[in-house]
């Protein structure tokens, strides 16, 4: 995965940033990462620029951070 910075997970994908693929691309990325459905991680904010919000359902803050190797 990528490293924390000034509090948010950064995440470097393939996909062009075009008709949705980079989105796709992370949530893609973090359910698989997080194992869990693709529908229990959606985006909320960002869809077109460089910074995104995610939401994660199913799991807390600390099992995120946990499943991506993240220190708490």
């Amino acid at each position: 995965m990528g490293a924390v910075r000034e509090g948010a997970l950064e995440v470097r994908v393939s996909a062009p940033p075009v008709e949705g693929a980079a989105n796709e691309a992370i949530v893609a990325l973090l359910a698989g990462q997080l194992k869990l459905p693709r529908r229990a991680v959606t985006l909320v904010a960002g869809e077109r620029g460089r910074t995104k919000r995610v939401r994660i359902e199913g799991l807390g803050a600390a099992e995120v951070r946990a499943r991506l190797g993240i220190d708490p």
